[in-house]
């Protein structure tokens, strides 16, 4: 009785913590043991079985919610969540554009915002599935907007499949602004609809140039399908949410990591 009683506790507790998690960005061992009124060693054991179930990343004195990359959430819910961090993320994504000239915008509110965040009065041409996104830009002073074609899917209005692959396959483009559900040092840059990741791996193959930015809930989430190593990155644009420890281990790999 003791022992059942004990592990359902625990349970709540957990969940109180990642709840925590998710609606603040981050939690502090020393704060989660005032308010739970348990010890800090057991809020560390807390976090170490959060982390083994995939749901927080550890800090030094805390923890940070991983985005779930099991399941995809819809664009409306994203444009709900982390929206002040996304936003600084994609201004500073934006900044790395350079001189190109032609540009592929990924599907996503992050990239959403990058599309807004673009300058404008220069001439740029911007490839992208996302309809969102080819609404935003269509009237943009200098910019040129080349939706690809295929199957819509309802979640996240962009398109899929063979008929957008083919046409992406077609173009050499500067830069690449690249989503994903998860990126793990382990596994690189993951999603869990094979059509969707299709589109982004080709999108890498087609770029010279590419840039993955996101929110740092999806740092060590992992999904279905890879259609990308880190290696693959020319930069990382996340936030100072993610440890800079941990930024450290993903620019051993290979790309420039920075934090805004």
């Amino acid at each position: 009785m003791t022992t059942a009683n004990t592990a359902r506790t625990a349970e709540e507790r957990q969940r109180e913590i990642v709840q925590a998690a998710r609606a603040t960005g981050s939690v502090d061992v020393t704060a989660l043991a005032v308010e739970l009124g348990v010890a800090k060693e057991t809020v560390r054991r807390d976090l170490r079985v959060l982390e083994e179930h995939g749901l927080l990343r550890r800090t030094h004195g805390g923890a940070y919610p991983v985005e779930s990359a099991g399941f995809e959430t819809t664009l409306s819910f994203r444009a709900t969540s982390h929206v002040p961090e996304k936003r600084r993320i994609a201004a500073a994504a934006a900044e790395l554009l350079g001189d190109a000239e032609t540009v592929f915008v990924d599907e996503g509110f992050t990239p959403q915002l990058i599309a807004e965040a673009l300058p404008r009065g220069r001439p740029l041409t911007v490839v992208t599935a996302s309809l969102p996104i080819a609404g935003t830009l269509a009237e943009a002073e200098g910019i040129s907007v080349l939706l690809l074609g295929g199957r819509v899917r309802s979640g996240t209005l962009a398109t899929v499949d063979h008929w957008t692959t083919k046409m992406l396959a077609g173009f050499v483009i500067d830069l690449a602004f690249i989503g994903a559900n998860g990126i793990s040092r382990e596994h690189g840059l993951t999603t869990p609809d094979p059509a969707v990741s299709e589109v982004k791996a080709q999108a890498i193959r087609s770029a010279r140039r590419t840039v993955f930015a996101g929110a740092h809930t999806k740092f060590g989430a992992v999904s279905f399908c890879r259609f990308a190593e880190i290696g693959a990155l020319e930069a990382i644009v996340t936030s100072t949410l993610l440890p800079a420890a941990e930024a450290h281990r993903y620019s051993l790999l290979g790309p420039q990591v920075i934090r805004v």
